[in-house]
């Protein structure tokens, strides 16, 4: 018998990891790419992430963000940066503004594959990853525009980095994957504001207290780490408030403190919001989900033996109820604890085998089915009385077909691979339902765009528009609507989140009232509005004459040229 090379052998684990690594990439980038591009941009959040970075590349100013003309500084500068990148290369329009949510959705998958690899092993890391690509959550917001993904898929980095540096023995491997935290709790903060630290040093903090285990602190690089955060995070801060005055106090006080602390921004839920949105989201790995956390639970004599399930465990708990116990609550929120849960999911699957199913597994499979056609049901009924959704069926006809198809193939697996001694096929049946699921949601969101997209009306207006025409809105700001006419909007009658920043600078040739409104309405200029149809009997009520060029959903394009109908 020929003795194995062990140099070969390591060469060929390498060769084979890198394979299945090159493969997961191109199947993953092939899943958040499918159909990127073929939704409008949706107000309000899409319409916002996408104008502000829009001006920014138009103006040249990376330092102070604005919407519409108007200061805004609800948010850090890093994830605009990104946009106006991706801007300057592919032009404004969809594919290009989802560019950057699709690949940090793509980066989080890989992270959570690589670091599920090293805490548990391969096969843990793959079924990891697979569980966080096909969560309907985590998927749908790889494909919409906020910033959600960016900080999610951030935090992840460095939560990640820290759990694998501590592991490492001192020297190089470890200093590198530390200063990567610091690193990445930079960007997150640029991206999102404070909880791009202060989520980090909860569960680190946590973690050492409930290990007790204090001279972590002196193994972690902290003075020097600080130090390197503070040098990637502190200048735009700086630059902005040195530019702006009024930036410390809105952006410290009003957008972190207050916004958790109170219900300013009129975003108050019951303290049991986020358990639906983890249900709907996790879908259909919520069914294995209890059984894995009670896998992976160490008990308190055995936690500093189980560190990684430890703090992973911390990690998905305390983001959970961190924004459980803010007082603005929606549901991107949650989004950073999906991939601790996906690794213990992973951890907890991976080490089924070779034993037979567990009952999880099957509980899981039939969550999957009843939730799937309770979802769909739901979704069927509510749609159907949307009569701007009812003009697209094609695109709901393409949901259904691969709904169904997700719901077939899984029902399929279980009766006729689920007779395997292993997880490994019926496993492999529920993400393909998984995916074709996720899918599904996908491809049917465009039937929407009526009703959360002016396009429609902004590309008929765009083809009749000439530069010395105004546009105006009536009692809202549609935030989708500059982006597409590239162009300042005036806004009537309205001031909304734009109200701080109106105050600290002269709005008055945008920013008008009835009374302003009128007198342009009634000059010689041309002059276009779009607003919601129930807005048309106040027009009339004023003996505004108008045209009605188009209709779509609740919105309709006037002109003040030509009769009343």
């Amino acid at each position: 018998m020929s003795e194995t090379n062990p140099a070969q052998a390591i060469s060929t684990d390498a060769s084979r990891a890198w394979r299945y690594a090159l493969l997961l990439v191109v199947l993953l980038a092939v899943f958040f790419g499918f159909e990127l591009g073929s939704r409008a941009l949706w107000h309000p959040d899409e319409g916002r992430y996408s104008e502000i970075p829009r001006a920014m590349a138009a103006s040249g100013d990376y330092v102070t963000p604005r919407l519409n003309g108007v200061k805004y500084f609800e948010k850090p500068a890093l994830f605009y940066w990104m946009q106006a990148g991706s801007i300057k290369l592919f032009g404004v329009n969809e594919w290009a503004l989802r560019l950057w949510p699709a690949l940090l959705a793509l980066a989080g998958c890989l992270a959570v594959y690589g670091a599920g690899r090293k805490l548990f092993g391969r096969r843990a890391g793959l079924i990891a990853a697979i569980v966080i690509a096909t969560s309907p959550l985590y998927y749908l917001l790889g494909r919409i525009i906020t910033l959600d993904m960016a900080v999610s898929v951030l935090l992840t980095g460095a939560l990640l980095s820290f759990l694998l540096g501590v592991r490492e023995p001192p020297g190089r491997t470890r200093s590198l994957y530390l200063y990567a935290f610091y690193a990445l709790c930079a960007a997150a903060t640029l991206t999102k504001g404070l909880i791009g630290i202060v989520i980090p040093a909860m569960v680190i903090g946590a973690w050492i207290v409930l290990l007790w285990d204090w001279r972590l602190l002196r193994a972690i690089h902290l003075p020097t780490g600080l130090l390197l955060f503070f040098v990637l995070a502190a200048p735009w801060h700086v630059l902005a408030a040195r530019a702006n005055p009024e930036f410390a106090q809105f952006y410290f006080i009003h957008e972190h403190f207050q916004r958790y602390l109170s219900t300013v921004h009129m975003r108050y839920q019951p303290w049991w919001f986020f358990v639906p949105v983890l249900v709907l989201g996790m879908l259909p790995w919520i069914g294995l989900l209890f059984p894995a956390l009670r896998a992976g639970w160490p008990r308190w004599q055995t936690r500093h033996a189980h560190r990684e399930e430890l703090f992973l465990l911390l990690w998905a708990g305390l983001v959970f109820a961190f924004f459980s116990a803010s007082g603005s609550k929606l549901i991107p929120y949650i989004l950073p604890m999906l991939p601790p849960l996906a690794l213990l999911l992973g951890r907890y699957l991976a080490h089924a085998e070779p034993a037979p199913k567990p009952k999880g597994l099957r509980s899981g499979f039939w969550f999957f089915l009843v939730a799937t056609a309770a979802l769909g049901a739901y979704l069927a009924i509510e749609l159907s009385r949307r009569p701007e959704v009812q003009a697209d069926t094609q695109r709901l006809g393409s949901g259904a077909y691969l709904m169904l198809a997700g719901l077939l193939l899984a029902v399929l697996a279980h009766f006729f691979l689920g007779r395997l001694a292993t997880v490994t096929r019926p496993l492999a049946a529920l993400a393909a339902g998984a995916a074709l699921l996720v899918l599904a949601l996908g491809a049917a969101l465009p039937a929407l765009d009526d009703k959360y997209s002016v396009k429609a009306l902004a590309l008929e207006l765009k083809a009749r528009l000439l530069p010395a025409d105004e546009v105006t809105t009536l009692r809202a700001y549609y935030q989708d609507l500059p982006v597409y006419l590239a162009r300042r909007i005036t806004v009537v009658d309205w001031k909304g989140e734009l109200e701080f920043g109106a105050s600290q600078q002269d709005v008055s040739g945008w920013m008008i009232g009835e009374a302003e409104f009128h007198r342009r309405w009634q000059s010689p200029n041309t002059v276009y509005m779009i607003t919601e149809r129930k807005n048309l009997d106040w027009l009339r009520a004023q003996g505004l004459p108008h045209r009605i060029l188009k209709a779509t959903g609740d919105n309709v394009l006037l002109s003040n040229r030509g009769p009343a109908p």
